[in-house]
């Protein structure tokens, strides 16, 4: 089966040409590369706080060269080894690409260091030059980190330790789930599943199927439980001894530091999500009434409101998607365009393959790759819209180089947001009954649950868990499953019946073991993202410059800088329920909708 099949329902034959990456190099010489420029660095240890600013240009510039060898090394390393875990030379050479960047890496901290130990008035009198524009934004955030960086000695042996302890770990995980499989029962024959297309079927219209995933699933994870806790509480104990090494406040005060958030802000942020629970609850009160069901159980949180399951072919989807970015900016979808031409996307759902989905924007030299595992449903389209927004964002903020192209992950999912909003509103008006419609304002509803207020509540997991496991010393699987279902229940209240099948569903969740603190960008993406597209509708063609400049603006200002490209005021205390506030909008509109029709 091709690409090219309009039929093809798995993607078979989407897979992606790495090769650009190494361009006809072998990755060792590209390391002795990368080694030989960090031992010419080397020789400037010591001399910085001496340099003017093009000779300090000059070292950064070749600092510059040294990440992008790196990058691409540990790029095609990392994305040979997502598509197949099970193989030994995939794990022997991401490691190996993993150690000898890290000894690359310790040479070159004294950079960090001296430019840290500078005064404020000479930093300035740095960075108001030209020379150093390329990374202005970079090197004034980086001194953001002061009062946290040891001595060179100690960074020194921090790093090591990373390679057998957090990365370690977090590796073992994956392998763990990736290798993970699933029995199923019903609708036919006893199936064994990868665990990606069972969870998959969380989202089938027959319920029976639904339930028997959602058991299946829980066994799976009950499977090993005992050993990725263990991983889990090891992850916990790694990072309660950086944090207190380096002098962090709270767990998450190194994340909000990097995200260029400040504590409070986030704060205010998840008390604003907590505050309207309630709209959670109302909005699983009446998804049961639809589907005739008296409460809803986890399995039916993303059960569909159309009776029959929608399944969409790659090519299908591919069109629908690029259809969409094509109707905001003809530009735009050209550009979204290449990444299945040149082959920058990965999509069929294979064996030992990590799960879900990700962009990796490798170096700013190059492009991005997209990771997708492509299970034909119609939830799949608006992931590749998701991830073509990443793709895109790190595709346009390209100019900005390796020390600025990568927004914090505040800004990171407003991209890839917004090209979902923006597919969603053009599947909405392709649709030709209120009967698909509402079935179609259910899904965008639906995501917004999950991304905004499930992520919120996730963060409430963390919390808790990053605080016990200081204060109480290693967790069991019962504190671990409790903690996961009190901070579910507060979110879904009466709404949905939590069995205490689902208690064991944190321990695959990849951002708690290996980016903690990482999912409350999500709340925080989806509510900047969707009053961004708000500006679009209010402004039309006129916004789409504005938002092109957002976008390839990359990291290189502050995210609130960044934000009023597109007339977005991150530091009003209101802009969190504004956004809020639209997603009550579509709930009301479902409600009309359903009226309407006479199911509610």
């Amino acid at each position: 089966m091709t690409e090219a099949d309009p039929n093809d329902l798995h993607a078979t034959d989407v897979v992606w040409d790495l090769e650009p990456l190494l361009h006809g190099e072998s990755p060792e010489a590209m390391l002795d590369r990368a080694e030989a420029l960090a031992n010419g660095l080397a020789a400037h240890r010591g001399t910085l706080a001496s340099l003017d600013a093009p000779a300090f240009a000059a070292v950064l510039g070749t600092l510059e060269d040294i990440h992008d060898l790196l990058i691409r090394v540990g790029s095609h390393a990392n994305l040979t080894y997502c598509i197949d875990t099970t193989k030994p030379e995939h794990g022997r050479a991401l490691q190996n690409v993993d150690e000898r960047s890290n000894a690359i890496g310790k040479e070159l901290l004294f950079i960090e260091l001296e430019w840290a130990a500078m005064s404020d008035a000479q930093a300035e009198a740095l960075l108001s030059h030209d020379a150093l524009a390329f990374c202005r934004h970079w090197l004034r955030s980086a001194r953001r980190y002061r009062p946290h960086l040891l001595t060179e000695a100690e960074e020194r042996i921090l790093a090591d330790k990373d390679l057998t302890g957090s990365r370690a770990f977090g590796r073992l995980f994956e392998e763990l789930t990736a290798r993970m499989t699933v029995e199923l029962a019903a609708g036919g024959e006893p199936q064994t599943l990868p665990l990606e297309v069972a969870l998959s079927k969380m989202m089938h219209a027959d319920r029976a199927v639904r339930d028997d995933a959602a058991e299946g699933v829980s066994a799976a994870l009950n499977a090993g439980l005992h050993t990725r806790a263990f991983i889990y509480n090891t992850l916990l104990a790694d990072k309660s001894l950086d944090d207190r090494l380096r002098h962090y406040p709270t767990w998450i005060s190194s994340r909000n530091l990097s995200n260029e958030a400040s504590d409070a802000s986030v704060q205010a942020l998840l008390d604003a999500v907590q505050a309207r629970y309630p709209l959670a609850q109302r909005w699983y009160s009446i998804k049961a009434k639809l589907l005739g069901i008296e409460q809803l159980g986890e399995h039916d949180r993303y059960a569909p409101l159309a009776s029959v399951e929608t399944r969409v072919t790659w090519p299908e989807g591919k069109r629908l998607v690029l259809g969409a970015y094509a109707s905001f900016s003809p530009a735009l979808a050209d550009r979204a365009r290449r990444f299945f031409d040149e082959r920058r996307i990965h999509a069929p759902v294979q064996p030992g393959k990590v799960g879900g989905a990700f962009c990796t924007y490798t170096t700013p030299r190059l492009h991005p790759y997209v990771l997708l595992n492509w299970t034909s449903t119609a939830n799949d389209v608006l992931v590749l819209a998701h991830e073509l927004g990443h793709a895109l964002h790190g595709d346009l903020a390209r100019e900005q180089g390796v020390f600025q192209q990568s927004t914090p992950l505040t800004l990171a999912e407003t991209a890839s947001v917004f090209g979902e909003t923006v597919t969603f509103a053009s599947l909405m008006e392709a649709v030709d009954s209120d009967e698909a419609r509402l079935a179609l304002l259910g899904q965008a509803i639906e995501g917004n649950m999950a991304t905004v207020f499930r992520q919120a509540a996730m963060c409430r997991f963390e919390h808790r868990v990053h605080t016990e496991r200081r204060e109480q010393g290693e967790l069991s699987v019962d504190q671990l499953n409790a903690a996961w279902l009190d901070t579910q229940r507060a979110l879904y209240g009466d709404s949905v019946a939590l069995g205490d099948r689902y208690a064991v569903w944190w321990s695959y969740i990849p951002h708690f073991f290996r980016t903690p603190g990482y999912v409350y960008a999500y709340s925080y993406g989806q509510l900047l993202a969707l009053s961004v597209y708000q500006r679009y509708l209010e402004g039309g063609e006129a916004f789409v410059p504005a938002y092109l400049d957002m976008l390839a603006a990359g990291g290189s200002m502050p995210p609130a800088d960044i934000a009023r490209l597109v007339d977005c005021d991150l530091e009003d205390p209101g802009f969190w329920d504004a956004g809020l506030d639209l997603i009550a909008h579509q709930v009301d509109a479902a409600e009309d909708l359903a009226r309407q029709l006479g199911r509610l």
